[in-house]
C-alpha cells in the first residue's frame, strides 16, 4: 500500500466536517491505490494503523484557516501549520502529528480546505462540500511522485 489519505475533523462543527466527509466519500467509493482513515478530531490515536499500513505517502486533509475564500483548497508547507492553527478543534497541533509521521513515511502531505463555519451544530456549507468533491475528483489521478494537482491554490 503506497498512499494513504488520513483526515482530521469533526463533522458536528459545520465546515471542520470536510476531512470526515472525504473519507466517507472514499469509504463509499474507494479509488484505486489509496486508503483512508478518519483521524477525527483525534489522528494521532491513529499513529499505529498508520506504522502497520507502512505507507509511502500519508496526505492529511483538514479545514484550515488560512484567510482564502470559502472552499479554497491548497496544500499548505508543513513549516507554516504551527503559525496557522492558533484555534483548533483537535487534540494535538497537527504540526506534532504531521513531524512524528515524518520519522517514518518517505513522503507527507498536508491538504487545508478553507471553512466558512466552524461552529458546534452548525452543518458544512456547499462551498466546502463542493471543495471535498474536487478534492476526490484530483485523488483519482494523482501519479507516484507528482504534485497534487490543485487548480486552486496559487
Amino acid at each position: 500500500m503506497s498512499n494513504l489519505i488520513l483526515t482530521v475533523g469533526n463533522s458536528m462543527m459545520g465546515d471542520d466536517g470536510a476531512g470526515p466527509l472525504l473519507a466517507e466519500r472514499l469509504a463509499a467509493a474507494p479509488l484505486p491505490g489509496w486508503q483512508v482513515i478518519d483521524g477525527g478530531s483525534a489522528p494521532e490515536m491513529q499513529m499505529h494503523a498508520i506504522r502497520t499500513l507502512a505507507p509511502s505517502r500519508v496526505v492529511l486533509v483538514d479545514a484550515a484557516e488560512m484567510g482564502e475564500p470559502a472552499g479554497l483548497v491548497r496544500e499548505i508547507d508543513s513549516e507554516t501549520i504551527a503559525d496557522m492553527f492558533i484555534f483548533s478543534t483537535h487534540n494535538m497541533p497537527l504540526n506534532f502529528l504531521i513531524d512524528e509521521l515524518k520519522t517514518f513515511v518517505p513522503e507527507v502531505v498536508f491538504i487545508g480546505i478553507q471553512p466558512a463555519i466552524v461552529a458546534f451544530s452548525f452543518p458544512l456549507t456547499e462551498m466546502v462540500s463542493s471543495a471535498v468533491d474536487r478534492l476526490y475528483a484530483r485523488l483519482a489521478g494523482w501519479q507516484e511522485g507528482s504534485p497534487l494537482a490543485l487548480a486552486d491554490s496559487d
